[in-house]
């Protein structure tokens, strides 16, 4: 698994050459409804294994939830059902709030 700071992640989404990533978004709906990554999938985390079918794991696969820690598991989950270009967001969607977009609402 590789981590991915928010930083790396905006410049990453703003680069043309580089491929296009499957945001996982593995906070409850809740969460996601409060606030989310532009063209994220909302994919709970306790339903990956029953939806892990529906993931294109031909693309990077970047994990987020709201401070890295969730999706870190969900990461090495995905490792483990042989996923390799796999990465989790450090910091979460707070980390993404505080420094690239100040307009995301936090909880």
């Amino acid at each position: 698994m590789h981590s991915v700071t928010a930083l790396e992640l905006a410049t990453w989404l703003n680069d043309a050459a580089q491929d296009t990533p499957v945001l996982l978004d593995v906070r409850e709906p809740w969460e996601f409804e409060t606030c989310r990554i532009d063209g994220s999938v909302a994919m709970p985390m306790n339903s990956v294994p029953d939806k892990l079918p529906e993931l294109d794991t031909q693309a990077p696969i970047v994990c987020i939830c709201h401070h890295g820690v969730r999706s870190r598991q969900v990461a090495m989950y995905l490792e483990q059902q042989g996923i390799t270009d796999v990465y989790n967001l450090t910091g979460g969607v707070h980390a993404w709030a505080l420094e690239v977009d100040s307009n995301m609402p936090t909880y």
